[in-house]
């Protein structure tokens, strides 16, 4: 029976391109998941957007001296350009800078305060005389008081991974101009997760069985070491969501707390773009969706405690207060398979440094497949793992040319010559041919499982390891010889082999969608695999927003074995991927830092 499956996505902040540990931390297993998901026949929305509203977007702004909706806009294009080229189909990535998130934002933030889960506060907050304006967390930086890190920022320290209170950060100093500020007194709305906590623990008690240890144990831990406290959700700043209660003007919600609400932002106004208005219910009110969230394990504090707290402190009044209907509760995590960081040459990936392989950057010498390839191939899914040049150069040369495209280029190019550019037809099937389709065919529970439980690497092995199987096969079969003296048994071969071909060209799809389209349409399949993505223009009170859709539905696509049939007219084939240089490692090496 179909489900509904949310893919929510973590939010870019739109201030700066996208490099590979962004794309391996989330966006590229996210794709993969849903791509899995809509060929299973299941009813997939996945969703996100730019940050809009973060720190370090109004930081880049004020460094430059121009606005941060600017800042937004000159980066929006450019995350829409690289998801087209990449493949990653989202059905919807916006921006948290729309009219729709801040309504959406602003009925969550009511919601919490008419159900008892808001208070405010005086505290304290860094302000600078030089700058005569309270600084937001991210614009103070100084010595974590946890660790001992130098480099800290006031709501997290990238070294250890805690999220931190700014006011007790060692040594602080200015972001923008290195000045050392002082304490100052303001009044805020705090989210009262102190009186959250028992619902937040009994969320995460019943997700143990199922997330991933570096998420659960990590999430559980936390609160059970230093309990939930009252957390500030709105600022001083002048560039956000205004706080909707009156005599707050000045005040802006604090993006922390907005950029999660995305998710069911998103999902509302893709169902608004759609005409159904009401189609977002589907993915967020019945009991029987699944929402993933796929992230880097610097955001699992934010999306495993803080999110489900918003969420479960909104409850069904949201719905109420934003539809002016009696709602239902809003579905809460269902998995958070949470990755965890990808090192750069045995060296901290950093952007600021260069040191880092930028995705736009590589997408203009090469072909994007290998890089979804090499990304799922090393994806730091338990632990932080390390992208080498010359392991990227022989992980496409080895695996991608010669186990899987000389694999379907040889056989199909074979089929083309001696068939007339036919599948074989006459097909006598040996107990060798049923063996082969059989561990193939028994790819689609097994690599299912895998992708059904967010566990892609071991997806991509399985699924690379039966391609070894068929040139096997094909080793032991030899039809190149074959079919010189006995071309009915080489034809059978052939078929076996293209039939295995289409079987495997269906379980590397959700990895490989360029190639595998390419190979879906060798072999004589008209309708695609896949739908297709494209950008509109939204128009709103704030302005137009550049936005990336999904159409179509998998027609030509399925999770399930081949039923090629003998005698199908296939169309020229021709090589999948390329073969790289070994120098290209030096090259590329050459160009960072």
């Amino acid at each position: 029976m179909s489900q509904h499956i949310l893919v929510a996505v973590a939010w870019p902040y739109s201030n700066s391109d996208i490099h590979v540990g962004n794309v391996a931390g989330s966006y590229l297993p996210a794709d993969i998941f849903a791509r899995y998901q809509r060929l299973k026949g299941n009813q997939v929305l996945m969703v996100s957007g730019s940050d809009a509203h973060g720190t370090p977007i109004t930081v880049k702004a004020d460094a430059e001296g121009v606005t941060p909706e600017e800042i937004y806009q000159r980066y929006q294009p450019r995350f829409l350009d690289l998801f087209q080229k990449l493949g990653l189909n989202y059905d919807l990535f916006t921006s948290t800078h729309t009219e729709n998130h801040f309504k959406v934002s602003q009925s969550l933030f009511l919601a919490l305060k008419g159900n008892g889960y808001l208070y405010t506060e005086e505290q304290q907050q860094w302000f600078s005389e030089a700058l005569n304006r309270f600084l937001p967390d991210r614009y103070v930086e100084g010595t974590c008081y946890l660790c001992g890190y130098e480099n800290a920022r006031g709501d997290q320290c990238d070294n250890c991974g805690n999220v931190l209170d700014g006011t007790q950060l060692l040594n602080p100093r200015a972001k923008i101009d290195g000045s050392a500020p002082e304490l100052r007194k303001t009044t805020h709305f705090f989210l009262d997760l102190a009186q959250l906590q028992p619902q937040v623990i009994e969320f995460l008690e019943s997700r143990k069985d199922y997330w991933r240890p570096n998420v659960v144990t990590r999430s559980l831990g936390w609160i059970r070491s230093q309990g939930l406290h009252g957390r500030p959700i709105t600022r001083d700043l002048d560039w956000g969501i205004p706080v909707p209660v009156d005599g707050w003007e000045g005040k802006c919600l604090y993006v922390w707390f907005e950029a999660v609400i995305g998710y069911l932002s998103a999902a509302i106004e893709w169902a608004q773009i759609n005409g159904e208005p009401d189609a977002w219910h589907r993915w967020w009110t019945d009991p029987a969706a699944r929402a993933y969230y796929f992230l880097g394990k610097d955001n699992i504090d934010f999306h495993a405690i803080l999110w489900p707290a918003e969420l479960a402190g909104a409850g069904q009044t949201f719905a109420r207060i934003f539809e002016e209907t009696e709602g239902k509760p809003l579905n809460l995590p269902y998995d958070v398979p949470a990755n965890e960081f990808l090192n750069i040459q045995d060296r901290k990936l950093s952007g600021s440094r260069n040191w880092a392989v930028w995705a736009l950057d590589f997408l203009e010498r090469y072909d994007p497949d290998p890089l979804r390839y090499y990304l799922t191939a090393i994806m730091p899914e338990t632990s932080d793992s390390n992208w080498d040049w010359d392991d990227f150069v022989s992980r496409n040369n080895n695996e991608l040319v010669a186990t899987w495209g000389n694999l379907a280029n040889r056989v199909l190019s074979f089929a083309h010559r001696h068939w007339d550019g036919n599948v074989p037809d006459e097909i006598s099937l040996r107990p060798a041919d049923e063996e082969l389709l059989a561990k193939i065919e028994a790819g689609f529970e097994n690599v299912g499982a895998h992708l059904d439980a967010v566990k892609l690497r071991a997806a991509l092995g399985e699924a690379i390891r039966l391609a070894g199987e068929v040139n096997a096969y094909l080793d032991a079969q030899a039809p190149w010889s074959a079919v010189k003296t006995d071309k009915a048994a080489a034809g059978t071969t052939i078929y076996t082999a293209i039939r295995a071909i289409d079987n495997l060209k269906t379980l590397l799809s959700p990895f490989l969608p360029h190639t595998c389209e390419q190979l879906h349409q060798t072999l004589g399949y008209d309708a695609p695999l896949f739908g297709e993505q494209y950008t509109e223009t939204q128009q709103d009170s704030l302005g137009e927003h550049l936005v990336l859709r999904y159409r179509g539905a998998e027609a030509g696509g399925r999770w399930a074995p081949s039923a090629l049939e003998p005698g199908r007219a296939l169309r020229e084939p021709a090589p999948l991927f390329k073969k790289l240089e070994p120098s290209v490692a030096d090259e590329e090496r050459a160009r960072m830092g």
